[in-house]
């Protein structure tokens, strides 16, 4: 069964989906909508301390990915690991 659209931040990971296909799967000309996806599960879990979603990582790991990419930013190498396989 798939996802539907009353899946908290389902837009933004549907808008990351389409990019990284549009773009011959470089996720480097997607990070903005990435950023955009992880700020509304932080908004998700930080309004729904309990709630659980399948659109964003589980809290734990979306702390890390948020602090990953702000030392990323801070480094200036945001944006520079690329997918190394191709899904079809």
């Amino acid at each position: 069964m798939g996802l539907n659209d009353d899946e908290p931040c389902h837009a933004h990971a549907c808008a990351i989906q389409n990019c990284i296909q549009k773009n011959g799967f470089n996720q480097n000309k997607c990070e903005g909508l990435i950023d955009k996806l992880y700020e509304c599960c932080a908004r998700f879990y930080k309004e729904n301390p309990d709630g659980t979603t399948l659109t964003c990582p589980k809290p734990r790991l979306l702390g890390l990915k948020l602090k990953q990419r702000a030392d990323e930013k801070k480094a200036g190498t945001h944006g520079a690991i690329e997918l190394e396989h191709r899904w079809r």
